[in-house]
């Protein structure tokens, strides 16, 4: 009985690893020539988009020499992508060429759909106009959101400064986990904590690197904050005592600048009710009434 079992044991195994050696020797044999001759990964989908993009962008960058510009002109726009986020040594140049670009393509688009037919030198006018306006009104949208929302995540950031603080780290460590611990929620200031944190390292005093921090992002919050980490600095006062100061100071700010929109909202209705309710209301309620005015004359008049 015992030798039944082990010969049945026996085959059971053999017929088992014939039939794994059957069944993955292709991909057995596969990873063996991967390893042999290693093959270009398929990029994924975002790697395409970057590719096509980065693509489009060295394609556009090389018009930028057609546009005549002054180098305060570049410095200011220069500025403005920065705190627009864009902080690729190509940006300038990426945006002088849409400037460019997005005028020929906008004549383009109304040669061939026809609008140029109906007026040929207003529609062509108006299209270089506005496609060499865009680009920068563009920018100013996209700085105008990351400073709103840099705004709007600097309290989060500073609680988390106090309680990195608190618990016994310094001010460079504290803004060092503060930045990897908010990336996902907060991505745009602790983009801009880590580069304070990669300027410290370089050797930059911190003073230097929180002041060109607010001059990168151009929010007036974090202005005020950095004059006031100076002066604590200066006067050896508790730094988290100060961030907390501040981020209470900023969330007071933003329930006083709700309340205040709240209360102009009022005023700002005045406008749709005279010009587009007011009339309709009177149409409603009078144009009954004027109906039987006219009518009744009407009737005296023909007697």
């Amino acid at each position: 009985m015992a030798f039944a079992a082990l010969a049945f044991l026996a085959v059971f195994v053999l017929v088992g690893s014939i039939g794994v050696l059957f069944f993955y020797r292709e991909a057995a044999r596969n990873r063996i020539s991967e390893v042999i001759n290693p093959r270009p990964k398929q990029k994924s989908l975002v790697q395409t988009f970057q590719q096509t993009g980065s693509s489009i962008g060295n394609v556009v960058k090389h018009f930028e020499n057609l546009m005549p510009k002054s180098q305060k002109e570049v410095s200011v726009a220069r500025v403005r992508l920065t705190r627009a986020g864009f902080r690729n040594e190509n940006a300038v140049k990426i945006l002088y060429g849409c400037k460019v670009v997005t005028p020929l393509l906008l004549a383009t688009i109304a040669a061939v759909s026809g609008l140029a037919n109906m007026g040929p030198f207003f529609v062509y006018l108006l299209a270089l106009g506005l496609g060499f306006l865009a680009p920068d009104f563009w920018v100013g949208k996209r700085m105008e959101a990351r400073q709103k929302r840099i705004q709007r995540g600097l309290p989060d950031v500073l609680d988390l400064l106090v309680i990195c603080m608190e618990a016994g780290l310094s001010l460079d460590q504290a803004t060092a986990r503060s930045a990897d611990e908010l990336k996902s929620s907060q991505p745009d200031i602790c983009d801009e904590l880590t580069v304070v944190v990669l300027e410290q390292r370089a050797g930059r005093p911190r003073s230097e690197a929180w002041k060109n921090m607010a001059d990168r992002t151009g929010v007036e919050s974090l202005r005020n904050l950095v004059s006031m980490l100076v002066q604590t600095e200066q006067f050896g006062t508790s730094i988290a005592k100060m961030l907390r100061v501040h981020s209470d100071t900023l969330r007071v700010q933003r329930v006083q600048t709700i309340e205040e929109k709240a209360a102009k909202t009022s005023v700002k209705l005045v406008f749709p009710l005279v010009f587009f309710i007011f009339p309709a209301l009177f149409l409603v309620t009078l144009g009954p009434a004027a109906i039987v005015i006219v009518e009744s004359f009407s009737s005296l008049t023909k007697h």
